[in-house]
């Protein structure tokens, strides 16, 4: 049996204090736990969190070549071909020669990938709910905001996160 660690304990079993000061550390701490989280309630989906990027890219419809989708997710080309395989197999997507350039193909989402895609949807929203729990609706508000400005200055595609977040 496995208890939690008293309050007085805490600094002999967590991070350094340094370490705890550093807000990019406890940005990758949170997200290695944010991973895990997804992960595991995607477990029974037979899908994973990046199947959800793909499905979602898809949707907005912008985005259609396996280039495009690698390059707007920063997915390697290489490693999209696998995902796009498993989602074809499972008939969520459908991939098809460009007819203005043979070489690339145009994916688009399947009905079956739509319905799929709400389900999805439904996981993200609940893992996200419980693991920003703590924070009350104001508060999630701000993080993301400023989570947004972070993520446009280090990734310019990223601007139109800054821009959701000051319409929310």
């Amino acid at each position: 049996m496995t208890t939690q660690p008293k309050l007085r304990d805490l600094d002999r079993v967590g991070p350094s204090r340094e370490l705890l000061q550093s807000t990019s550390f406890l940005l990758k701490r949170l997200g290695m736990d944010a991973k895990e989280r997804s992960l595991a309630a995607f477990a029974g989906t037979e899908l994973s969190p990046q199947h959800y990027g793909v499905l979602s890219l898809l949707d907005e419809g912008t985005r259609e070549t396996q280039a495009t989708i690698a390059d707007a997710l920063r997915y390697d080309r290489s490693h999209l071909v696998g995902l796009l395989d498993e989602l074809e197999a499972k008939q969520l997507i459908e991939r098809r020669r460009d007819t203005a350039d043979r070489r690339r193909h145009v994916v688009s989402l399947t009905a079956f990938g739509e319905q799929k895609l709400a389900e999805l949807r439904t996981i993200v929203r609940r893992v996200e709910k419980d693991f920003l729990a703590p924070l009350d609706a104001e508060e999630r508000r701000q993080l993301h905001a400023l989570l947004s400005v972070l993520a446009a200055h280090h990734d310019p595609r990223c601007a139109g996160g800054v821009a959701a977040a000051a319409g929310d």
